[in-house]
């Protein structure tokens, strides 16, 4: 069975990790996706140990795909990739604003080339203001958004950053939802169109739902720091960690019960789901101060027992032995040409009928420069000798 997006062709100007995981998730869904990569590479490929340009980040953002490696400097290297182009469905880059112009792959330029062209910006903070001509990685937006300030602790009131990059992976998604939705208006009949995403608008809107909606109301805001409710629900047992937590009055009722503290529901303090938020500070110490006197397997038992949502805070090695994770058979063994065998993560949607998964390994840089060039009617020899591509065929790192 093939992937639900078979048929489409998307050509990946992207690089580090916002572009190439959108475009990634993509060719698991069976797009045909061409990432066309300066001699050099892309830097994501050497940040980190790697095997023949491989890192690790590399192969897990940029697996499914094929690489062509291209010099877009000489008349050549622009003549393959806009040859490219006239047969692409989408057309993804990440450059900042205005340097796809200089290139002379703008959106009017790539248009005559392929009028019904998904044509996708992804930047950092948008394309105008003061902000628009920054350099950008994914802290800046975790700063400017708002995020570091919502994980800010709790009583030094110092802002905090996660310590993984949500906005990179999130704007993927978000990018990677909005090129489908594209595609399914062109299909029927609404053309090719321009998507605009920048990391610091994903994020805004992103954290709003719980993050920012003190703001919703107008004139009536609440301002209260989202640090003052949103506690670190991380428990210590007598043998490690688990996370438990009572919204409803009946998973209150249950920990209550599970804690062997039935008095506490009789306790004006937390008796609704207003008062439990307002004295969150003196129900975690309680609770904290209980959940210290036994197990982690034991506590989730009585908790599970109770209905209370909770589980055991694991280590990242031990989420690879969950019996959760096995049954969902969510990880999954691969044996590489070049980087031997790796652990990846199968696509997390599953289709019933057209199936996504990996089609094919991560690849060296240029590997498939040879088969493109030749699909796409040109003279190896001639590309080569004029350094449009490199030497050998497929690059080597």
């Amino acid at each position: 069975m093939s992937g639900p997006l078979e048929g489409f062709r998307i050509v990946d100007l992207t690089s580090m990790i916002s572009g190439p995981v959108a475009t990634m998730m993509l060719a698991d869904q069976g797009a045909d996706v061409i990432k066309v990569e300066p001699l050099s590479g892309d830097l994501v490929r050497f940040m980190g140990p790697n095997r023949a340009g491989l890192s690790a980040g590399f192969i897990s953002a940029n697996r499914s795909k094929r690489s062509l490696a291209l010099d877009l400097k000489t008349a050549d290297g622009m003549a393959v990739i806009r040859k490219l182009l006239s047969t692409a469905d989408v057309l993804v880059q990440n450059f900042r604003p205005g340097a796809i112009e200089r290139m002379g792959l703008g959106e009017d330029a790539v248009r005559e080339l392929k009028p019904d062209i998904v044509y996708v910006s992804i930047s950092g903070f948008g394309e105008s203001g003061p902000y628009a001509h920054k350099r950008v990685y994914d802290p800046v937006i975790q700063a400017l958004s708002g995020l570091a300030d919502i994980q800010k602790d709790g009583d030094t009131g110092r802002p905090k950053m996660i310590r993984t990059i949500i906005p990179d992976k999130t704007t993927a998604v978000t990018a990677a939802q909005a090129i489908t939705a594209a595609l399914l208006a062109r299909e029927r009949g609404k053309g090719g169109q321009h998507l605009k995403i920048s990391m610091l608008d994903t994020m805004v809107a992103y954290l709003w739902p719980e993050g920012m909606a003190g703001f919703t109301f107008v004139g009536k805001e609440v301002k209260a720091a989202r640090a003052q409710f949103a506690q670190d629900l991380i428990f210590q047992t007598t043998d490690g960690f688990i996370t438990a937590g009572a919204v409803s009055d009946a998973e209150w009722h249950g920990m209550c019960r599970a804690l062997e503290h039935e008095e506490w529901l009789d306790d004006e303090r937390f008796n609704t789901a207003q008062g439990r938020i307002v004295n969150v500070k003196e129900r975690l110490a309680m609770t904290a101060e209980v959940l210290l006197e036994r197990s982690s397997a034991q506590w989730l038992e009585r908790l599970d027992r109770e209905g209370v949502p909770c589980a055991p805070v694991l280590q990242r090695h031990e989420v690879l032995e969950h019996e959760q994770i096995r049954v969902n058979e969510m990880i999954e063994e691969h044996e590489h040409p070049v980087a031997g065998l790796l652990r990846q993560p199968r696509p997390a949607a599953r289709f019933d009928k057209t199936p996504a998964q990996m089609l094919r390994h991560a690849p060296t840089l240029g590997q498939h420069n040879d088969e493109l060039i030749e699909e796409l009617g040109f003279d190896l020899t001639q590309l080569r000798s004029t350094g449009a591509i490199p030497d050998g065929g497929a690059a080597e790192a």
